[in-house]
């Protein structure tokens, strides 16, 4: 789950802590905690400005004719301090979770009639409100929550709120517009949750939690495990403290209003839960169980050792945790009360109304596009496919020009070859004759033979050979035409007596008719 940086703003006192949780885990794990003087600065508010009265405390008088000085913004001194508390830490990472309790945030008892459907029985309330208290109240700036009577409790706010104000500043202070803020919880509930998770009651028990701050107090009575009563703010805390006995005139008096006959439970948390509270407590309501609030299902080995010590002044953000991460879960239905100025400021996109009026026309705008995009797309598909087809013919082209280029080779080189065979045709026909002429002589002649037969040039044979007669040589040399005896040498072959001879003659000049 996303870690969390929970601020309970009570007075000029700020407290912080920063918690995680992972899904697998039961456990809430601290990391961080710690408690900034915040230092109001003076602003001026005009003459004429008008305020609002509620007739349970809440009052802030008109002021006509004067200029009145309020405390609203905070120090750059008080910022930097929270800074250097959170440094380290990649805050877009985290959720902040204001803690509000009163004068932040007003409690109005309902006890009208009631309807099934949520956002009905809201407006109801709110119109009550107005009624009652001449306020007006949004609906998302209101929350409700029952009680063990089943009547119904609701919480709301008014006007800006101050702890988020914090927030921003130190967002501004990083550069960031805005952090995460996604609930705004009522610290009382949240603290009786809290209680009543970790603590077995009985279902009649009727319980208290007294919470002491360093200037103001909180009194919450418990039903059994239900909310019972929540008192209204004590100014009194550990820094104007001089006797406990002013906490137990004011806790029988919240006894009356709430309808509580007696206590079976105290539980003690806050700045103060020493045991001279807790003896206190034991002598004016000595049947009641007296305890401190305990942390054993926190996972605290980030915090030092003085902190643990003195852990209780922080139940107030750890219940406002187990709270969130709870309702996260689903485990319960918690309070929320994050304003819509809010909820609006933190989304990414922000619309007038003049923006929602043009949302219509971006929507045909878009659509006209799309469709454009999707008819161009579909004419590239088709210019494509035909290039691809075309790109396909072009190949095949260029291979049917390869092999007519291949043939046109052939045919062009068909007439080279014809010419040669057609030479060597003709000269074949004259050799033949010549060669018949050759064998007539010799087969009459069986005294010569030819040992070779080779040509000097383009139109001269040599023949050479032996004969046993030299005659014989000169009848050879007459039966060819226009041939030239060369040579006749006297040689003896064997054992016999034997004339080598040497003989050309010019195949050009044999009889034309042979060929």
């Amino acid at each position: 789950m996303k870690p969390l940086v929970c601020i309970y703003c009570e007075g000029n006192d700020t407290k912080l802590a920063v918690v995680g949780k992972d899904k697998d885990s039961d456990k809430v794990k601290v990391f961080r905690t710690a408690s900034v003087s915040i230092t109001p600065s003076a602003v001026d508010i005009e003459a004429g400005a008008t305020g609002i009265s509620l007739d349970d405390g809440l009052q802030l008088e008109g002021l006509e004719g004067e200029s009145t000085t309020i405390e609203s913004n905070v120090e750059d001194s008080s910022i930097d301090e929270i800074q250097k508390v959170l440094s380290g830490l990649n805050l877009s990472q985290y959720s902040f979770i204001p803690a509000l309790t009163e004068p932040s945030i007003y409690y109005h008892l309902y006890e009208g009639s009631r309807s099934s459907k949520p956002a009905k029985l809201k407006q109801a309330i709110i119109d009550e409100i107005l009624e009652t208290k001449n306020v007006s109240v949004e609906k998302d700036s209101i929350d409700f929550t029952e009680l063990s009577d089943k009547s119904l409790l609701s919480v709301f706010l008014v006007g800006e709120v101050a702890c988020i104000n914090l927030i921003n500043s130190v967002a501004a202070k990083n550069g960031k517009r805005f952090y995460s803020v996604p609930t705004v919880k009522s610290s009382d509930i949240s603290l009786a949750y809290y209680v009543a998770k970790k603590k077995k009651f009985f279902p009649d028990d009727h319980s208290l939690i007294v919470y002491i701050g360093k200037e103001y107090s909180k009194l919450i009575f418990l039903q059994g495990r239900r909310l019972k009563h929540i008192g209204t703010t004590l100014d009194i805390g550990v820094s104007n403290l001089h006797t406990y006995d002013v906490y137990f005139s004011k806790i029988l008096l919240e006894m009356e209003n709430g309808g509580i006959p007696s206590l079976d439970n105290i539980i003690v948390c806050g700045e103060d839960d020493s045991e001279n509270l807790i003896l206190s407590f034991y002598g004016t309501f000595p049947e009641a169980n007296v305890s401190r609030l305990e942390f054993d299902d926190l996972d605290l080995t980030d915090i030092d050792e003085e902190t643990k010590e003195r852990f209780s002044a922080f139940s107030i953000l750890i219940a406002t945790a187990v709270d969130y991460y709870d309702e996260l879960s689903g485990l319960h239905e918690g309070i929320n009360l994050l304003p819509k100025s809010v909820s609006e400021e933190q989304k990414f996109f922000q619309f007038s109304w003049q923006s929602y009026a043009i949302l219509p026309l971006l929507f045909v705008v878009g659509f006209l596009i799309t469709q454009e995009v999707l008819e161009n797309s579909s004419t590239l598909s088709k210019l494509d496919a035909e290039i691809t087809e075309k790109t396909l013919l072009m190949r095949q082209n260029q291979e049917t020009l390869g092999k007519i280029a291949q043939l046109e080779g052939k045919i062009s080189s068909f007439d080279q070859t014809q010419a040669i065979l057609d030479s060597a045709t003709a000269g074949t026909g004259v050799w033949n004759e010549i060669l018949r002429d050759i064998s007539k002589f010799t087969s009459k002649k069986k005294s010569i033979w030819l040992s070779k037969l080779s040509r000097r040039d383009q139109q001269t044979v040599i023949a050479e050979g032996y004969s046993l007669s030299r005659y014989a040589l000169t009848d050879f040399a007459y039966s060819i035409e226009q041939a030239t005896l060369n040579s006749m040498l006297y040689e003896s072959l064997r054992d016999r007596n034997a004339y080598k001879f040497n003989l050309t003659f010019n195949i050009s000049t044999y009889p034309k008719e042979n060929e």
